[in-house]
C-alpha cells in the first residue's frame, strides 16, 4: 500500500529468532519482544532447529538459552559460535539460569562485538531486555552484572590496589558500558570516568585499546588469567 503521508517510513522492526526449551519462558519472551517492538520471526525449543532454518528466516539477532536439548550443557554457546561463522553480522544474546563465567569468556573470545550474556532473571524487566537488545544489535557488548561480580571475586587480591570508585567503574566496564554510560550510572562526569579508567588500566597493567568491546576483553583476560 502506498503511504498517504509525507512522513518518512519507520525503520523495519529488528528481526529476532529465539531458542529456549521451556515453552512457558519461550512464549513469555516472545510477548516481551513484541511489547518492545521487535519482530520475533521464529521461536524454537532447541538450537539444532534454529540452525536448520536461520538462513531462511534471516534474523538480525538470535536469543539463545545456554543449556538446551539434547545434553543440556552448552548447546546455546555452540550454536552461537556456528551462527557467527555462517552469518558474521548477526547479534547474539545468550541467556542462562546460572552464573557461568566460562561461557561469558568463550562468547567474547572471538574479538567482535554484538554479543551479550544475561541471567534469565534479568529479562523479567522489559527495560533491561530492551537495553540489552539495543546494545547488542548496535554492535555492543552486554554482560550480566552478576557474572561480572563473580569474575571480579575470583581475582580479589590483584584488585586490592583499586579504590572503591575504580572498582565500581571496572564492574561497569566489564558489563560493556561506555564511559558515557558509566558516568550516567554513577552520576559523575565523563572526565572523571576517563581518569578512573586510565588509573584502572595502569594498575592492572592493561592496554587501553580505545575499543569498548576490546576493553571488555582486556578486563576479562586479566580476570581469567
Amino acid at each position: 500500500m502506498t503511504p498517504t503521508s509525507d512522513a518518512p517510513a519507520s525503520a523495519p522492526a529488528l528481526r529476532l529468532v529465539l531458542a529456549e526449551d521451556s515453552l512457558l519462558l519461550r512464549e513469555g519472551l516472545v510477548r516481551l519482544f513484541d511489547e518492545a517492538g521487535y519482530d520475533t520471526v521464529a521461536a524454537y525449543g532447541d538450537a539444532e532447529s534454529l540452525l536448520a532454518e536461520v538462513d531462511e528466516v534471516r534474523p538480525d539477532l538470535a536469543v539463545l538459552d545456554v543449556r538446551m536439548p539434547p545434553t543440556f550443557r552448552d548447546e546455546g554457546v555452540r550454536a552461537a559460535i556456528e551462527l557467527r561463522r555462517r552469518r558474521p553480522g548477526i547479534g547474539i544474546l545468550l541467556l542462562s539460569q546460572y552464573v557461568e563465567g566460562s561461557y561469558a569468556h568463550e562468547l567474547l573470545s572471538s574479538g567482535s562485538g554484538g554479543m551479550g550474556y544475561l541471567l534469565k532473571d534479568r529479562v523479567a524487566s522489559l527495560d533491561e531486555l530492551q537495553d540489552a537488545v539495543a546494545r547488542v544489535s548496535a554492535g555492543g557488548t552486554v554482560l550480566d552484572p552478576q557474572v561480572v561480580r563473580e569474575l571480579l571475586a575470583r581475582r580479589a587480591d590483584p584488585l586490592d590496589a583499586l579504590t572503591p570508585r575504580e572498582r565500581e567503574v571496572l564492574e561497569l566496564m566489564a558489563e560493556g558500558r561506555t564511559n558515557a554510560g558509566i558516568a550516567e550510572r554513577l552520576f559523575i562526569g565523563v572526565g572523571a570516568v576517563e581518569k578512573n579508567v586510565t588509573s584502572i588500566f595502569a594498575k592492572l597493567q592493561l592496554d587501553d585499546s580505545g575499543s569498548d568491546h576490546r576493553r571488555v576483553l582486556a578486563v576479562l583476560a586479566f580476570l581469567q588469567r
